[in-house]
């Protein structure tokens, strides 16, 4: 299963760990430092240019062909999707009012 999470861009469900309110993270000090060490590495997707309403944290997990051990590649795309519809979307929540 697939989460769009806008410009035409989708990502497995299964590389999903989070999906943080955008408004909620830049109130706390740590998750501001966090984002902001994460664009700076490198590691953010914008998906929207503006208006980001929420963030999604994935990882990836990758055979090395060579040693057969595994490589992680995190990324965090900013969505301007919110990040109910979002949790909805991905089917976590059956019934939000």
């Amino acid at each position: 299963m697939f989460l769009h999470v806008g410009k035409n861009l989708v990502i497995p469900i299964k590389e999903l760990i989070a999906i943080i309110d955008a408004d909620s993270a830049l109130k706390s000090e740590d998750t501001k430092n966090f984002l902001k060490v994460a664009e700076e590495e490198g590691f953010i997707f914008d998906v929207a240019e503006d208006n980001i309403k929420s963030y999604i944290i994935t990882e990836k997990v990758e055979k090395d062909k060579e040693n057969l051990s595994e490589i992680r590649q995190s990324i965090i795309y900013s969505s301007n999707i919110s990040s109910t519809t979002l949790l909805k979307r991905a089917g976590f929540i059956d019934n939000i009012e």
